[in-house]
């Protein structure tokens, strides 16, 4: 046997014994695995008939928002031009430090802000069973020179950091993310935000050091609640949040 045989034989058996792999070097930039595919079988029939109720469709555009104090993960599907409220998932846990920004690695703190998820950042083989990096630290966190890394949505009821949603609620929301990713979605928006920012909220937490960092966090949630719930387009400038239409 030549070389260029034993070595195709080679890459086979490694992309054969590696099915994610394969699946992602096929689509080229959208990862897989049989567990991925095994769980969005699963959870598609009963998300299908949950956005035909709301007159939206699987496989729509997505937008996702945090919300710490409540504990809720909402998503949002695109109709039309604008994005409108599918349904909110309890988080199960996102750390025991509470309110704030992370500020470093091994902080015990879950990020606050405006992060962009990719395809290349759906993890179909994670060991809490799915899940997506948040891209933490954004351009934001590395002006502010925040340290971390890995920062996830994910399956499970633990966390350190991340936000764990439990495996049930997280093949729904990974199967949703999937299917939006796959339908040309070139990434999805994730707002974190430490509470619903109402101003009766804001006037509680006035006197909180993190109170300057949340107005400008306002400032993003006040846009796509007042602009006809469309997500804004966030840079960065001068170490703040900027606010545009996208």
């Amino acid at each position: 046997m030549n070389r260029k045989s034993t070595c195709s034989i080679v890459l086979f058996l490694v992309l054969l014994a590696i099915p994610s792999l394969c699946v992602a070097l096929a689509n080229n930039t959208i990862p897989t695995s049989r567990r991925a595919q095994k769980a969005i079988a699963k959870v598609e029939p009963f998300l299908r008939n949950e956005l035909i109720k709301k007159d939206l469709e699987y496989g729509a555009f997505i937008f996702i928002r945090i919300f710490k104090h409540e504990k809720e993960l909402e998503v949002w599907v695109k109709n039309d031009d604008t994005f409108q409220f599918f349904k909110s998932y309890p988080i199960c846990t996102y750390g025991i430090r509470g309110l704030g920004p992370k500020l470093n690695q091994g902080d015990w703190r879950a990020p606050e802000g405006f992060y962009y998820v990719s395809p290349s950042s759906l993890n179909p083989v994670s060991k809490f069973h799915l899940s997506f990096n948040l891209g933490y630290p954004n351009q934001y966190d590395q002006a502010r020179r925040r340290t971390g890394s890995a920062i996830m949505v994910h399956g499970g009821c633990v966390s350190i950091g991340c936000y764990a949603m439990t495996d049930k609620r997280i093949e729904e929301i990974y199967a949703l993310a999937d299917a939006a990713l796959r339908n040309g979605q070139p990434f999805f928006r994730v707002h974190i935000f430490p509470f619903k920012m109402t101003g009766a909220n804001m006037r509680k937490h006035e006197k909180s050091k993190w109170y300057p960092f949340w107005l400008n966090l306002k400032e993003g949630y006040d846009y796509f609640e007042n602009n006809g719930h469309i997500p804004p387009d966030v840079s960065v400038k001068n170490k703040r949040y900027n606010f545009k239409k996208s």
